[in-house]
């Protein structure tokens, strides 16, 4: 299993993801362009002291990311796709979220297998980057009998 996060923007949710990818010893892959530098203090507070445990790959953009095969793509919606606790996930996969406040482009769409949503009220547009990545991952690791510490 693997997290890519695609052009993140705010460094506290990017910090909290890799701190769930250090705790999970998932991969994470940074998409750029990045909307913050890799030294900002609050990526580093977020993540705490648990950053030389995450298996980091920055890439320069979508294409090198493309280049680099990270297994079969699974995209991530507020809106569609199906409901991540229904989908039959596998332990080579990626699921790749995209930026804060628009989420992920057409262009990042039409290479996902498959997308995949977590169910909400109309009351929010969606939830937080870090949230989701948090219920998106441990339902592929526990479904595909892969959490840590079991």
């Amino acid at each position: 299993m693997q997290i890519a996060l695609y052009q993140p923007q705010i460094p506290p949710n990017t910090g909290n993801v890799a701190r769930l990818c250090a705790a999970t010893d998932t991969p994470l892959h940074l998409i750029g362009p990045l909307g913050f530098s890799l030294d900002d203090r609050y990526l580093k507070r977020a993540g705490l002291d648990y950053w030389p445990k995450v298996r980091l790959t920055v890439h320069e953009n979508w294409e090198a990311f493309l280049a680099s095969s990270p297994g079969r793509l699974i995209g991530t919606s507020a809106r569609a796709g199906t409901a991540y606790h229904a989908f039959d996930y596998a332990p080579e996969d990626c699921l790749l979220l995209g930026p804060e406040a628009v989420g992920l482009p057409i262009q990042a769409l039409q290479h996902t297998s498959q997308c995949v949503r977590i169910p909400t009220t109309d009351n929010v547009r969606s939830l937080n980057l870090a949230t989701s990545a948090g219920i998106l991952l441990y339902e592929a690791l526990r479904s595909c009998n892969l959490l840590p510490g079991m």
